[in-house]
């Protein structure tokens, strides 16, 4: 028998993504591994008496029994800096601009080389001065819109030793020096261990998204959670897109997990084309996209997520507000599911590992508002999709996902069927943010912000009870009162909730005109109603010409109140000439 080097150990057994290895004494959990003679990374989940078992992250065909494993004795870790912003990268953020067609097996930085970047370094700190964890030791430039501070790191805390002059300096090279620890401009963070902060917020701060049906109805927080689902061509894609896009965060991270190549380069073409609404640059400048698409090793999925949100904590930690859209989070569980029966787990409900909950529920949970170890105020919101099979609403991702989420926008088959986008169903979605963000709006730029939403809401409500009974017996069965609320829960659809995100004038809804089309709305059903209360017959009502109304979302601008707030006066004086 041929024995390994000394400091490394021997394969014993490959199944797929599953490698068995003995002879790795001194290795821990979490560490990474290099297989083979190509060196493919993986990572130790597991250690019994003196076997190991790795999950590797690339393609290991053509690894045998035998071969050797090298610990690094080091965990998966991001590698974070200047060059993520604008930056795409696979599961495992390895850069994927400068590898070519496809990452040469074996790489774990794309970036390492003779060469490393330089960044414009600014110091804001001087010799002598005392610093403790989180606290900036400088600024650095170019690297985006965003402006990238240089932090002492957690754990690290005394007297700034020397710090490099203003200037560029390699990414690599140490710029500070504090209590004898070297700071770097780019440093390096395990993707399974959150980045600790000094204490959790609980915020009032809504996350605006400019799309109606969720800042009017389903709020979420800074510092929140989402869950997504949806069936096939319901259109969570594009909603999640259109969230990435017009959002008021600083940074997105936007994560493809196992989602189809095509629709990962619509992204990253979307993004490189759309100029940024608040700094009239590209969007991409301020974004981060993880693309670990469905053609690329299924485990680096089981990574991605994790890699995306210690992304976004590093940009928290510079006092940033910072949104983590994860594109699908069932692909995800499914590499979950994968490795599990490989490994011989006791397979819970559909297959998926016992763990399930918990794995959801630990990525859900650092998400979070904090006040960061240097004092700044910063916030990680996370908007995960899920893809249940079949629609099935009830499968373990879908359900164990509702349990821990604050808000949940469930996309409704049968209004995407019926054209009506987004497809966010008001029946069967919610968000346990709205009080708070509605006492918030209260107290200081919208008082009529609670009431408004409550009032949609319960037009909305009506109009689906009486569904049915217009269905079984028609609509003039109704009392003509009730005919004015299945008439309200129309125009609420057509004239608010629709929004198409290929226009130019309503991709995007402001905070204004968002409050301006449902002020309007329900001022027309107001009136309809006094002309019920009055004996006009419902009919006579139902023919007026309620266009100008549902035409206010297309010819109101963006931010445009006072279009709509004309279109409203006209369509009150037409119903002011029924009789």
């Amino acid at each position: 028998m041929t024995h390994a080097p000394h400091g490394t150990g021997r394969i014993l057994r490959v199944t797929g993504p599953l490698v068995e290895a003995e002879g790795m004494a001194g290795t821990a959990m979490n560490d990474l591994v290099a297989l083979g003679e190509k060196g493919l990374p993986g990572e130790v989940v597991a250690i019994r008496d003196t076997v190991v078992t790795v999950q590797a992250y690339e393609y290991t065909g053509g690894l045998a029994p035998g071969m050797t494993v090298r610990p690094l004795h080091r965990p998966l870790s991001a590698t974070l800096g200047p060059g993520l912003l604008g930056g795409i990268f696979d599961g495992l953020l390895r850069p994927l601009a400068a590898a070519g067609a496809w990452l040469e097996p074996g790489t774990l930085d794309a970036r390492s080389g003779p060469e490393r970047p330089a960044w414009e370094f600014v110091p804001r700190a001087g010799q002598g001065d005392a610093v403790l964890p989180g606290d900036a030791l400088g600024e650095i430039r170019g690297a985006g819109p965003v402006p990238l501070l240089v932090l002492v790191p957690p754990g690290c805390a005394g007297t700034v030793e020397n710090i490099a002059p203003a200037g560029r300096h390699p990414e690599d090279a140490a710029v500070a020096t504090v209590a004898g620890t070297p700071v770097r401009m780019t440093s390096h963070w395990p993707v399974r261990s959150p980045r600790p902060v000094r204490e959790r917020l609980d915020t009032g701060r809504a996350l605006r998204t400019g799309q109606r049906a969720i800042d009017l109805l389903f709020p979420v927080a800074l510092g929140s959670t989402v869950a997504v689902p949806g069936g096939f061509g319901t259109g969570k894609t594009v909603l999640l897109q259109q969230i990435a896009k017009w959002c008021d965060a600083d940074v997105i991270v936007y994560v493809g997990c196992g989602e189809r190549g095509n629709e990962m380069a619509d992204v990253i073409d979307e993004f490189t084309a759309l100029t940024d609404p608040r700094t009239g640059g590209r969007l991409a400048d301020r974004t981060v996209i993880v693309a670990n698409t469905s053609n690329m090793p299924m485990m680096a999925r089981e990574a991605s997520i994790y890699s995306g949100v210690t992304v976004a904590e590093y940009f928290r930690d510079m006092g940033l507000d910072v949104v983590v859209i994860a594109d699908s989070t069932s692909r995800w569980a499914e590499a979950l599911r994968e490795f599990a029966s490989r490994t011989g787990a006791l397979p819970a409900e559909e297959g998926y590992p016992a763990g399930l909950a918990s794995a959801i529920a630990a990525f859900y949970e650092r998400a979070g508002a904090v006040t960061t170890l240097g004092g700044r105020a910063g916030s990680v919101t996370v908007i995960g999709a899920v893809s249940p099979p079949g629609g099935d609403m009830a499968e373990p991702v879908t359900a164990h996902t509702q349990r821990f989420v604050r808000c949940l926008w469930t996309l409704d088959r049968d209004l995407a069927y019926a054209r009506h986008y987004p497809a966010v169903s008001w029946a069967e979605s919610f968000s346990r943010d709205a009080a708070a963000l509605g006492a918030h709006h209260a107290a200081t730029d919208d008082p009529d912000w609670p009431a408004r939403r409550a009032r949609v809401a319960g037009l909305l409500a009506e109009a689906d009870r009486l569904a049915d009974l217009v269905d079984l017996l028609g609509i003039t069965a109704l009392p003509d009162q009730e005919r004015v609320s299945v008439l309200g829960g129309r125009l609420v659809r057509e004239g608010v909730l629709q929004q198409s995100a290929l226009s130019a004038q309503d991709a995007y809804s402001g905070t204004e005109k968002t409050a301006a089309l449902a002020e309007a709305v329900l001022a027309v059903v107001d009136r309809c109603r006094e002309l019920a209360d009055a004996g006009v017959a419902a009919a006579r009502i139902e023919e007026a010409d309620f266009s100008p109304l549902l035409r206010a979302r297309e010819e109101a601008g963006p931010h445009d109140a006072e279009t709509v707030q004309n279109l409203r006066e006209n369509m009150l004086a037409r119903l002011g000439e029924v009789s």
